[in-house]
């Protein structure tokens, strides 16, 4: 017969994958909000009052008024109709409503969690941080939208750059948790375990690559240069100069992030394959099938960037590009667990 205690840990793992899968959704949501350019269609914060959407007209009306201040529409939208107006406001809304469900999905059983009493002392301190995480990315999302409301047609890539990190993060300490759950054994992510090491570092540069992915997004940089292996007739963009240190560094050059961007997949591959060379020479036979998953991922990945830059930007295969990166990142952290493990 089943104890209460498994009882209470068998419901806690069947809670975080649930929320795994709902922020797993939501990135993939966010992600489409950003590609259809829907973002700034709510000009307002609305945390409790926007929890349903216009049931009027005179509402729609007054949101689509709002819209009309902004510079994208202005700029860019200018013809659009109030019809058009709500696919990418339902985007947006979709997105934000989602947003509170996970809050509040995330907040009430973890309440519950503590006062049983029967939860791991360590996973609910991790639970706790991703709640403020949670918490927090909400007001990064906000920051960001505000940054296209008065004087860009778009959100600041930079500010992107660090919602998107924060959603990876999240799902990424989730998913660390339910592998301690399932393995039945706590492992710590920082390890001075010396062959960690090379793991981190791979680790670090698909992160990177995630970040400067949400340059491209942002800056919609992918629209400079959509030709490959080079950039139309050349390797290095030749719209860029580089006249001093500092102008590698400027990360609102579109062709510059395009070709960096490019260029971490590259360093990505030949180190993925130089980690494949260190199992193999170290005998790790439990890392052959994660390692194989590793590259399998990796190589949709490449495809898909490939194919969305020459398709002028599919939006399904952009789609499919932000999730493979996704996927790409957890099947590295997995990789990087059964290796401590």
């Amino acid at each position: 017969m089943t104890s209460y205690s498994e009882k209470i840990n068998k419901l806690f793992y069947y809670w975080l994958i649930l929320s795994f899968i709902m922020i797993f959704i939501m990135i993939i949501v966010g992600g489409l909000t950003r590609l259809t350019d829907s973002g700034l269609s709510i000009t307002k914060w609305e945390l409790f009052s926007g929890i349903f959407p216009p049931l009027s007209l005179e509402s729609w009306n007054s949101y689509f008024s709002l819209y009309k201040k902004i510079p994208q529409y202005k700029l860019l939208n200018s013809n659009i109709s109030l019809d058009q107006f709500k696919v990418i406001f339902y985007w947006e809304y979709f997105h934000r409503i989602l947003g509170r469900i996970i809050g509040i999905f995330f907040l009430i059983p973890l309440i519950f969690f503590h006062f049983t009493g029967k939860i791991n002392k360590s996973y609910l301190v991790i639970c706790n941080l991703i709640l403020a995480l949670i918490v927090l990315q909400g007001f990064v999302g906000w920051y960001m939208v505000k940054s296209g409301l008065v004087n860009n047609v778009t959100v600041s890539h930079y500010r992107l750059s660090i919602h998107l990190s924060i959603a990876f993060i999240i799902i990424a300490m989730i998913f660390w948790v339910l592998k301690n759950i399932k393995t039945k054994k706590y492992i710590n992510f920082f390890s001075n375990i010396r062959k960690s090491y090379y793991f981190y570092f791979l680790i670090f540069i698909v992160f990177l690559q995630i970040i400067f992915g949400a340059f491209v997004s942002g800056l919609d940089a992918g629209r400079m240069y959509q030709t490959w292996p080079l950039m139309n007739y050349t390797y290095f963009p030749d719209d860029v100069a580089i006249i001093n240190i500092k102008d590698l560094f400027n990360f609102s050059n579109h062709s510059l992030v395009q070709f960096y961007h490019r260029n971490l997949a590259y360093i990505i591959l030949i180190y993925s394959l130089f980690i494949g060379f260190f199992i193999l020479k170290n005998n790790l036979p439990n890392l052959f099938k994660p390692y194989c998953v590793v590259m399998i991922v990796l190589l949709f990945q490449i495809v898909l960037g490939i194919a969305t830059l020459i398709s002028g930007l599919n939006i399904y295969l952009a789609s499919g590009h932000q999730i493979f990166s996704l996927l790409l990142i957890l099947s590295v952290i997995n990789l990087y667990y059964r290796n401590i493990n």
